[in-house]
């Protein structure tokens, strides 16, 4: 199958945020004097919606404070977090190569679409994007398989067969699942061997190169 359409996930996929997110999860966590793991054992809370995160990190389903813990984590975040980040290697070449070739890249992150849009803007790879999909600041389009349907609007339904959702966590198989499309897990992000393999999704790559050979081979 000749992929033409690519959705692509954002955090653990296209960039490596570990560090903006670990560290501001913890700010919000010492502001609310809860105590505070290790960077290493927060790996978890990397692709999920963040209010689901903390209501785990906090014990509560209480709104009030899980609404104050995204707050101070925003805080924190947007004015420092979101450059805490690295594209991973070989990205920026794989998306100008497949543009070159003819296909169309588009985002489809749980992440707030303005931190998203900085995010690729800070690492010039935004023009690679014919759209650049997150979710809203109030909690909209946060759930993976609203969210693929909202981007998939953009994609006439002809070309439906011919689209994948590339992501790290089984919340991508999941949303892809659910909208009908293909899903190529990469191994090289947050989600464990166990987590992918449960998952199950069309194809799982263990590093960049190796989703560089899968869509290039598929390109021939």
């Amino acid at each position: 199958m000749h992929y033409k359409v690519l959705l692509w996930d954002l955090d653990g996929t296209l960039t490596d945020p570990k560090v903006g997110i670990t560290l501001s999860v913890q700010y919000a966590l010492s502001k609310l004097n809860y105590p505070l793991p290790k960077v290493d054992d927060l790996d978890w809370i990397i692709g999920p919606p963040l209010r689901e995160s903390f209501k785990t990190l906090l014990q509560t389903t209480e709104e009030t404070l899980l609404d104050r813990a995204i707050r101070l984590y925003r805080e924190r975040y947007q004015e420092i977090g979101l450059y805490e980040n690295i594209v991973y290697p070989g990205i920026p070449e794989l998306l100008s190569q497949l543009k070159d070739k003819g296909c169309r890249h588009l985002l489809a992150t749980s992440k707030p679409g303005v931190f998203a849009n900085r995010i690729l803007q800070h690492f010039s790879i935004d023009s690679y994007f014919s759209v650049i999909m997150g979710s809203e600041l109030n909690g909209q389009f946060v759930e993976k398989e609203v969210l693929i349907g909202e981007v998939l609007k953009n994609v006439p339904s002809e070309l439906h067969s011919k689209t994948v959702m590339i992501g790290d966590r089984r919340f991508d198989v999941q949303g892809a699942r659910a909208n009908h499309i293909d899903v190529i897990s990469v191994g090289y992000g947050y989600g464990t061997v166990e987590e992918l393999h449960k998952a199950n999704p069309d194809f799982i790559v263990q590093s960049v190169k190796d989703l560089e050979n899968l869509l290039n081979e598929d390109l021939v």
